[in-house]
């Protein structure tokens, strides 16, 4: 995935004080900035969890900020990505809040 082309899926959990931060606000309005898709909701243990989809290149940005920014009032301890794939086409129409 060195070359950044094409389209890939990754799941993703954030831990941390990510729930309480508006963290899936933040983390949508970023998505969207970016042009991906996918999701993000609060988990019943206290992390933030969630799918992107989009050009490699910009997916990568996302994880970063997942990794490294988040929302102004979080306090991210680190971040997982699991599941990475390439797809053919985007599986969700827009970046959701899932409750």
């Amino acid at each position: 995935m060195a070359d950044g082309e094409g389209l890939v899926s990754v799941d993703y959990e954030v831990h941390g004080k990510v729930q309480g931060v508006f963290f899936r606000k933040y983390t949508q309005a970023e998505a969207k900035k970016l042009g991906l898709v996918g999701w993000v909701q609060n988990t019943s243990h206290g992390t933030v969890q969630g799918q992107i989809q989009g050009p490699a290149v910009r997916v990568r940005e996302l994880q970063e900020w997942l990794k490294k920014i988040g929302s102004p009032q979080s306090r991210i301890s680190r971040a997982e990505f699991s599941n990475e794939k390439k797809i053919k086409a985007l599986e969700h129409k827009e970046f959701q809040i899932l409750k």
